[in-house]
């Protein structure tokens, strides 16, 4: 597994967090992720064989939000 950082750009609300949050957790690979809405992030747990930073990003910007890596 891995684990990855994401800076989340957009979110207002909890029902923010908490769609982004959902899309995190349905993209395929993904076995955990957390998004704190104050920090405008989120924290993404992944198996590497099945999921990228790219596919992440793309579950993110589907939702309707904005996501680039942290750090």
């Amino acid at each position: 597994m891995k684990e990855l950082s994401l800076k989340i750009e957009g979110m207002a609300c909890e029902g923010c967090a908490s769609a982004v949050q959902n899309a995190l957790a349905e993209a395929t690979g993904v076995s955990s992720a957390k998004v704190d809405l104050s920090a405008k992030s989120a924290l993404v747990r992944y198996d590497s064989a099945e999921a990228d930073p790219g596919k992440l990003i793309a579950a993110v910007v589907k939702a309707g939000y904005r996501a680039s890596l942290a750090g």
